[in-house]
């Protein structure tokens, strides 16, 4: 079991806790995991545009704090620039490349793997819109910029982020979580600051879902819970509990499915622990 105080896992090896750095420009700082699933966390002007490779993604806080991901197909180079009032600032990063394990998951319920029931294929429509909307949040802050502590005080990695998934010998797409299996009925912890978004119980593929914005549109999902603590728009501080591990929806055994989104890109949410 591993402490969440001690270790960092992400992209398929565990890694030491400190954080890559930029050369600054004046007007920008960049520090972060500029990796394939990783991040770069920015400081710059408050409020000024962020522009990543030319296209105008979000804008930094109140304080000048901003940050942008890159995901698992993120490319070997991305420039990040930042613009206020005729004043710019630019920074080209290197991506390193992720390393992404193939996992096999057996024993799963067809209907899990390949839907086909009209009825069922209706519903996960509708989970698709409330799914949607939840991830759609921007709320105005940056509780991101303290980094993230682990939703669970204990736990195993029994599958790791990014990895390609094999379900009941059917190829399927990545998987943009990283397990963490522990006991049924154990406490799930909000890993930072921000808003509910969505806290539905009962989905086909997720079961208990709760997602939570950070800011900016930074948002994590902590899947198959077997009890839902929390409610759509209310405000979380860090580690207040949000839920029950369980093993709803498709999953074989109890455990938590951590996740995070930063607008439509899947995240590594365990290499943003500690930084």
């Amino acid at each position: 079991m591993l402490d969440r105080r001690r270790v960092v896992l992400g992209s398929g090896a565990l890694l030491a806790a400190g954080t890559a750095r930029a050369q600054d420009v004046e007007g920008l700082t960049l520090t972060g995991r500029f990796v394939q699933g990783g991040h770069a966390l920015g400081r710059t002007w408050p409020r000024a545009l962020v522009f990543v490779d030319g296209e105008s993604l979000t804008a930094a806080s109140a304080a000048g704090v901003f940050i942008v991901g890159f995901d698992r197909d993120a490319p070997g180079s991305v420039r990040i620039e930042t613009r206020l009032e005729g004043r710019t600032a630019t920074r080209t990063l290197d991506i390193a490349p992720g390393q992404f394990p193939s996992t096999r998951v057996n024993g799963l319920p067809p209907s899990t793997v390949e839907p086909s029931d009209p009825e069922l294929l209706a519903r996960i429509r509708r989970e698709v819109l409330l799914k949607t909307e939840g991830f759609a949040s921007r709320i105005d802050a940056d509780h991101f910029r303290d980094g993230f502590d682990w939703p669970l005080e204990s736990f195993r990695v029994t599958s790791r982020w990014g990895s390609q998934r094999v379900l009941n010998g059917t190829p399927a797409r990545p998987h943009y979580g990283i397990d963490l299996a522990a006991p049924q009925g154990t406490v799930i912890r909000a890993p930072a600051a921000g808003r509910v978004t969505l806290a539905q119980p009962g989905l086909h593929f997720e079961g208990g879902l709760v997602l939570i914005d950070h800011g900016q549109g930074l948002i994590t999902a902590c899947l198959h819970q077997s009890r839902i603590d929390v409610s759509a728009g209310q405000e979380l501080g860090r580690g207040d509990p949000i839920g029950r591990v369980g093993m709803t929806g498709r999953a074989t055994g109890p455990h938590l499915c951590w996740r995070m989104k930063w607008r439509d890109r899947n995240l590594d949410p365990s290499l943003l622990v500690k930084t």
